[in-house]
């Protein structure tokens, strides 16, 4: 169902518009012009999400689709390279794990489904990963491979080396080897 045929809240419209309009080739870059511009947009509601302002947006699939992105994606790109980067990943996948028990993930546009997941991919905790394993097959190749390679990485460190420098952990030496051999570094 296409956003112009449900009742939804402006703001949530504006999220989802928002991030349509930048399209994959901008949602998965380190774009510092693209972070800013979605950071200055979006900075109120993605705080007022995060104080669970916005939890009435999660009874459609248009709403909770602009809360993930808010939740989960905005503070990717709003707060890289910061520990606030993986602050509402919590929420997000609470948020994730009730749409799709509500089904609403199957109202979603094909080209929006995979944020229903992502929460699950950006998950250092093994069953999250098994999780998002089995929802990337409803998704095309690629992401499946990137929910593959996600999983795989906590399967060997328990953790995304990556994320270390940001969360104040110290790297081990075979973290350290597999991000040296530029392995995923988010």
């Amino acid at each position: 169902m296409s956003l112009a045929q449900q009742d939804i809240p402006t703001d949530a419209a504006a999220v989802i518009q928002f991030w349509r309009d930048a399209g994959p080739r901008k949602w998965f870059a380190k774009d510092p012009a693209f972070d800013a511009e979605f950071a200055d947009r979006f900075a109120a509601l993605h705080f007022a999400a995060a104080r669970r302002e916005l939890d009435h947006w999660a009874a459609t699939a248009p709403g909770v689709l602009a809360l993930l992105i808010l939740l989960d994606q905005y503070p990717r790109n709003a707060f890289r390279g910061t520990a606030h980067m993986y602050a509402t990943d919590p929420l997000a996948r609470l948020f994730a794990t009730r749409a799709i028990e509500q089904g609403l993930d199957r109202q979603a546009e094909p080209d929006m489904l995979v944020f229903f997941y992502l929460p699950f991919e950006h998950s250092e905790d093994a069953l999250d990963q098994a999780r998002s394993v089995e929802l990337a097959r409803k998704l095309d190749p690629r992401s499946r491979d990137f929910a593959i390679l996600h999983r795989d990485i906590i399967a060997r460190f328990g953790r995304f080396p990556h994320r270390n420098p940001h969360l104040g952990r110290t790297t081990t030496p075979d973290e350290q080897a597999f991000l040296d051999q530029k392995g995923f570094a988010g």
